[in-house]
């Protein structure tokens, strides 16, 4: 039996960890914008079947908040003891297994085209915008928009100058080296290929160390932060996402710095995963350290009938 940890160092781990990520999408995007423009990558395109895209970012996003994390805070859930995450990683590789086989069977969302530079402009102008409303705080009223998280997971943030700073790095590191935890999984089984696995080990080792070097490692499946111990859900939350991920072509992190580099197919999948947390949240779809929410695991089921049936109708006919 693993007891619960209750020392005010694992409650400061506790918040920290939650922490993780949240303020620096933003600029890993326009880390990764940077990094396009600086070495020519950046070329604008869309065409690319954007409501499928939409869609799968949707139920991308309402799988991940089923377990409570997307695949990289899985990693980092994993990296500082929590054993929850091994059952979600287990149900994300099985997904992106169903995923392989479609693509095996000729899934593709088709060709993307060369388009005006100005829309491979508008997902970053989009973020920018975001960004400027969490700087400068902005209410239109005593109740009303724009809303901030007064307490809980959502009001748990790092400064905001620490989070502009190692997002803008991240962005800009992972633009260049293509880093996706999802395409690592997908190209290691379809094409025997372990190039991008290799910096998901990094990334493992890297976040294991800083976890042991801090204190902040305490294995368990209880009590750990964001966490729900309902196994089923964190496994079928993660299939979903790991498929999702899979027919969109990679992880959130992945769509973000393809964004930056002018893909508006890719921002579409992110714009989707933005109305699939929404919907998440507002409509009992999202787990909570309780457990699953009212809806979630039949929105699970829905997305993962809706994401066959995409597998199965979004094929090329081989000849």
């Amino acid at each position: 039996m693993i007891a619960a940890h209750s020392s005010t160092a694992y409650q400061r781990s506790k918040r920290i960890r939650a922490r993780i990520g949240r303020g620096a999408m933003l600029p890993m995007l326009l880390g990764a914008l940077i990094a396009a423009y600086l070495f020519s990558e950046f070329k604008a395109r869309a065409g690319s079947a954007p409501i499928v895209r939409f869609v799968l970012g949707m139920f991308a996003m309402i799988g991940s908040l089923a377990f409570l994390g997307c695949p990289w805070r899985a990693l980092l859930r994993l990296t500082g003891g929590d054993l929850n995450a091994i059952v979600g990683l287990v149900g994300l590789t099985i997904g992106i297994t169903i995923g392989v086989q479609f693509l095996r069977a000729g899934y593709n969302l088709g060709r993307s085209r060369p388009t005006h530079t100005a829309v491979g402009w508008v997902m970053p102008a989009i973020m920018v915008g975001l960004l400027l409303l969490r700087i400068f705080r902005l209410k239109v009223g005593e109740n009303g928009a724009v809303f901030f998280s007064e307490s809980g997971p959502g009001a748990m943030y790092a400064p905001l100058l620490v989070s502009l700073v190692a997002g803008l790095i991240i962005g800009f590191f992972a633009q260049r080296s293509r880093f996706c935890t999802v395409g690592a999984i997908r190209d290691s089984i379809l094409l025997r290929e372990n190039h991008l696995l290799y910096g998901v080990i990094a990334f493992i080792v890297a976040a294991f160390i800083t976890n042991l070097a801090l204190g902040q490692f305490h294995p368990g499946f209880q009590t750990q932060p964001v966490a729900q111990t309902n196994q089923w859900w964190n496994f079928g939350g993660m299939v979903l996402a790991g498929l999702a991920f899979t027919l969109a072509g990679g992880c959130p992190g992945r769509q973000l710095f393809l964004t930056g580099e002018g893909d508006s197919d890719a921002g579409v999948f992110v714009v989707g995963m933005i109305v699939g947390a929404g919907f998440a949240h507002n409509f009992s779809m999202a787990s909570s350290p309780a457990g699953p929410a009212a809806f979630g695991p039949i929105m699970v089921i829905v997305g993962l009938m809706i994401c066959i049936i995409i597998g199965l109708t979004m094929r090329e006919v081989r000849t």
